[in-house]
């Protein structure tokens, strides 16, 4: 009986030993491979069969996500623009509450392309860049309104409420560039109703002397021209919005409103067009009194008079491509500062633009 009492207790504690090493032998490798897998040093590979692996690649894919996520966050962000209220009240300062306005993507406000060019012609031309004080910058996107800040005071960012993206160059006629015409149509609404006139221009138009002698006080509306006929109350003028005088009154914002429901009737065309379709319903509907400028002061790629002397702005219609545009107005340009050099040499004569170019001729 002793005999086994002995042996229950040799074998009791052999097996706690061997146990006890087993255990420790488990825990030392366990401890070596979670060493070796949570190590900076080590390659950063994921395993097919380790469970210690598939939970750093799962974090890792994680923390891939989160960066994707907040990348695409910060591509999509919206800046904090100034209250257009405040802006339109310090952009019309000692000007009869009229503003100017122009309106940019990323492509058109990039650095020497059609922004650069648009504000050095007001500073080039005859005492007009004094107007740049009242001029307001309408950016179509983020990185617009970012170089808009960085060279202009007074810039205003047009939220797209359905994250339409204006930033690339907007082939003519596509749907975005549709969209973006028709919500700067609605933008200009926005601004008769809070009680301001403007003067809108695109920023494909060159701008060398005041406009403001040629638009009557007794219009409600004034528009720019591709071809002009003669006489600026025909309605066979066809017009171009790109250069817009606008008075804030009861009369324009119904003229407005009827425009932008005309845009049902017209579903594929853009806000110019439409415009030419129905500018004789304005009278009857609106009683509003229109005018288009003559192209002998007010030219473009389409018409434009030859007389620099005369010449109030120049405007890259009729023109597709921004690089076309670019070249064009860029001798254009050149054009007027040799003009302007001749003057100065009391050497005038007769002087005109380079013609052909790309678009102008």
């Amino acid at each position: 009986m002793k005999d086994l009492h002995q042996y229950l207790v040799s074998f009791l504690v052999g097996v706690v030993t061997t146990t006890a090493c087993l255990l420790l032998f488990l825990s030392a490798d366990l401890g070596r491979r979670s060493s070796t897998t949570l190590s900076p040093s080590a390659p950063k590979i994921a395993s097919s069969v380790d469970p210690l692996n598939r939970t750093v690649f799962a974090f890792a894919s994680k923390e891939a996500n989160t960066t994707r996520k907040a990348h695409h966050t910060q591509k999509r962000r919206t800046p904090e623009s100034e209250d257009l209220p405040k802006l339109l009240k310090r952009a019309a300062a000692g000007n009869n509450k009229t503003v100017l306005m122009t309106a940019v993507n990323e492509a058109w406000a990039a650095p020497n392309s059609l922004l650069d060019l648009f504000l050095e012609s007001f500073r080039r031309g005859e005492n007009i860049e004094h107007l740049l004080n009242h001029l307001i910058i309408v950016a179509m996107d983020p990185k617009a309104y970012d170089r808009c800040r960085s060279i202009h005071p007074l810039c205003y960012y047009l939220i797209s409420a359905d994250a339409t993206d204006f930033a690339s160059e907007q082939n003519y006629m596509k749907k975005n560039y549709l969209e973006m015409m028709w919500r700067r149509n609605k933008f200009q609404q926005s601004v008769l109703e809070l009680g301001y006139n403007f003067l809108f221009t695109d920023v494909d138009i060159l701008w060398f002397r005041s406009p403001f002698q040629h638009l009557s006080p007794s219009v409600d509306l004034t528009m720019g021209a591709d071809f002009f006929v003669g006489d600026p109350s025909s309605l066979g003028n066809y017009p171009n919005g790109g250069l817009l005088y606008v008075k804030s009154s009861r009369t324009t914002i119904a003229l407005y409103e009827h425009w932008q429901q005309a845009r049902e009737r017209f579903p594929n065309a853009h806000e110019q067009y439409t415009f030419n379709k129905v500018k004789g319903e304005f009278a009857a509907c609106c009683n509003a009194k229109i005018r288009f400028l003559d192209t002998a002061y007010f030219g473009g790629f389409c018409q434009h008079g030859k007389d620099l002397s005369r010449i109030c702005t120049m405007h890259a219609n009729c023109c597709e491509g921004l690089e076309n545009k670019l070249y064009d107005l860029r001798h254009v340009l050149e054009d007027w500062k040799a003009y302007k050099a001749r003057i100065l040499e009391a050497k005038i004569g007769e002087f005109s633009w380079r013609v052909p170019g790309r678009c102008i001729h």
